[in-house]
């Protein structure tokens, strides 16, 4: 089973005078340390789509690549060998919905920035959203911790508090009450320096309309999970993602109020029974792709 990992973080490798500003927790996850090394003989799956290629040799420098070979050519002769016969070698993975917390139940959620940024490098993943805070002066905290070399993980694009309005089931969000509420939130988290936002379940369209504006004057974008407002309002209102697809899309619902989210439930059971065919499901694939 050796030979089936198929992973390598250039991560793991680092240049030796960056090696020694490195905390103690994250010098043990550094398996090379050297100015250049040469990753010689391993299949290389590029992420473009195209076809992998075997026996290749790539050099990276001061931590990034330099130059991408035939096993056949030698590798530069100041440059560290790893033999690498067997494995493949991927991009590092890109996470555009992640969290760095887990539910606690009752509302709560614990923080977990020891095990999260640890597991997910285990699992091939670079850099991450973390799409919806509930701890974000943690979550900038350890964004700062990880930059800097004093703990290990992912590079962080921290989102800011989660937009909820009046309603929500999370004991740590705050519920804004009104579009300058809105506003001010986003102008806020901004100047903290969070990189997104997320809208969430029960923010009026009033309230989402002031948020997008303040994010997108200072070329901040906004994503939504989102039950009071529909997916064409959203759009209509400048919103720039929408997270979980259709499932969270309650313009189907019959009789849905505006600013009002109904049963989650029952908005996905009279979701199933809309057709691929049914012209509001094509007209919303429209307007939206």
């Amino acid at each position: 089973m050796k030979n089936l990992v198929i992973v390598l973080l250039l991560g793991t490798i680092c240049a030796a005078q960056q090696y020694d500003k490195l905390a103690k927790d994250v010098k043990e996850l550094v398996k090379v340390s050297a100015p250049k090394v040469a990753l010689v003989h391993v299949k290389l799956i590029d992420g473009s789509g195209a076809q992998p290629k075997e026996d290749q040799t790539v050099v990276v420098s001061d931590g990034k690549i330099a130059a991408i070979t035939t096993a056949s050519e030698k590798p530069p002769a100041d440059a560290q060998v790893v033999d690498l016969t067997g494995r493949s070698l991927i991009p590092g993975l890109v996470g555009m919905h992640d969290h760095l917390f887990y539910p606690a139940g009752g509302g709560m959620f614990h923080e977990m920035g020891y095990s999260f940024p640890r597991l997910y490098l285990a699992a091939g993943v670079t850099s991450i959203r973390t799409t919806g805070s509930l701890e974000p002066y943690a979550d900038l905290e350890l964004k700062k911790q990880i930059d800097g070399g004093e703990s290990p993980g992912p590079r962080i694009n921290v989102t800011g508090p989660y937009l909820e309005g009046k309603g929500t089931f999370a004991v740590q969000m705050h519920q804004i009450s009104s579009p300058d509420d809105a506003r001010n939130t986003v102008n806020f988290w901004m100047d903290q320096g969070v990189t997104s936002f997320k809208a969430y379940m029960f923010i009026t369209r009033a309230e989402l309309k002031a948020a997008v504006d303040a994010a997108h004057a200072r070329g901040i974008k906004v994503t939504g999970h989102l039950c009071s407002i529909g997916f064409h309002e959203a759009a209509e209102l400048g919103i720039d993602d929408l997270e979980h697809g259709l499932t969270v899309d309650t313009e189907f619902f019959p009789d849905k109020k505006p600013d009002v989210c109904p049963s989650a439930r029952a908005a996905v059971a009279e979701l199933s029974k809309v057709s691929i065919e049914d012209p509001r499901l094509q007209n919303l694939i429209k307007d939206l792709v």
